[in-house]
C-alpha cells in the first residue's frame, strides 16, 4: 500500500489539489459571496454540466473549438517553423523579415478581430486566422532561436567529417533545434485555446467561447463557469498529450531520458 502511493504521489496531489480547491469555491459561494446566483458553487456548476452534457450541446461545443483550434495550430506552427528555419540559418532572409515580425509580434490577435471580419466575414476563416496569428510568434520565435543558436562545436565538428549542405542541415542543424521547436509547439498550443474564446465570440453559433459569450447575454454564470472549466481541462488535456508525445520525439536529450 505504501508502495503504491509513493508510485502514485503526483496523481494523489494532483485529485487533492483540485479537491481543496472546489471545497474552498464551495465554501466561498455559499458562506462568503454575497450572491450565489452572481457565483455559483461548483455544485450547481456541476449540475449544469451533466444537463449540458445530456443535451448534447457541450459535446457539440467541444468539437466546435477542437476543430477550429486545430486547424489554427497546424497552420500557424507550419508557417512559423518554415519561416524559423529560413531566418534562422540565412542572414539575407532574416534581414528581411525579422524586422516585421518583429514588428507585428507585440500586437495582440484581438486587435484584429474588427480586420478580421472586414477580410473573412463571420465564417470560420476570420477565426481559424486569427488563431494561427496567435500561435505564429511563439513558434516561430523560438525556431528561429533554435536553428540560430546551435553550437558551433558541432557544425565545425560535422564539417570536420565531411559533412556539408543538405547533410549539415538534416543531421547536425535540424536535431539539435528540434527541442526549441518543440517548446514553441507547447506554447503555442496554449496560445490557441486562449484566442480560441475571443475567436468564437465573433458569429459563431457553436463553441466554448460562444458559449461563454450566449451565457453572458441571458445571465447564466453556472453555464460561463462550465465554459470556462470545459476550456481549462481542453488545454491542460492537450498540453499533457503534447509532453508526453515530445517525449517520445526528443528521446535523446537529457530531460527526455531521466523522465
Amino acid at each position: 500500500m505504501v508502495n503504491l502511493i509513493r508510485e502514485n504521489r503526483d496523481r494523489i496531489n494532483n485529485v487533492l489539489s483540485i479537491l481543496v480547491f472546489l471545497a474552498i469555491w464551495e465554501i466561498f459561494s455559499r458562506f462568503i459571496a454575497t450572491n450565489m446566483k452572481i457565483f455559483p458553487p461548483p455544485s450547481i456548476v456541476g449540475q449544469e454540466l451533466w444537463r449540458m452534457v445530456e443535451s448534447g450541446m457541450l459535446v457539440e461545443d467541444m468539437w466546435a473549438s477542437v476543430k477550429r483550434s486545430l486547424a489554427g495550430f497546424a497552420l500557424g506552427s507550419t508557417i512559423a517553423i518554415v519561416i524559423g528555419l529560413l531566418t534562422g540559418r540565412i542572414p539575407f532572409i532574416r534581414a528581411l523579415l525579422e524586422p516585421v515580425i518583429q514588428l507585428f509580434r507585440p500586437i495582440p490577435s484581438i486587435a484584429f478581430v474588427p480586420l478580421s471580419l472586414f477580410w473573412f466575414g463571420l465564417g470560420e476563416s476570420s477565426k481559424v486566422f486569427l488563431i494561427t496569428y496567435g500561435v505564429f510568434f511563439p513558434v516561430w520565435l523560438n525556431t528561429h532561436v533554435g536553428v540560430s543558436t546551435v553550437d558551433p562545436v558541432l557544425i565545425r565538428a560535422a564539417r570536420s567529417l565531411g559533412c556539408e549542405g543538405r547533410r549539415l542541415f538534416t543531421r547536425v542543424i535540424l536535431p539539435a533545434s528540434i527541442p526549441f521547436v518543440v517548446a514553441g509547439l507547447r506554447v503555442g498550443i496554449a496560445v490557441a485555446f486562449i484566442v480560441l474564446v475571443a475567436a468564437e465570440m465573433l458569429g459563431a453559433s457553436a463553441g466554448v467561447g460562444f458559449r461563454i459569450g450566449q451565457s453572458h447575454e441571458v445571465y447564466r454564470p453556472d453555464r460561463m463557469m462550465v465554459g470556462l472549466l470545459t476550456l481549462g481541462v481542453m488545454g491542460g488535456l492537450a498540453d499533457s498529450l503534447f509532453a508526453i508525445a515530445s517525449k517520445k520525439i526528443v528521446f535523446w536529450t537529457g530531460e527526455a531520458r531521466r523522465e
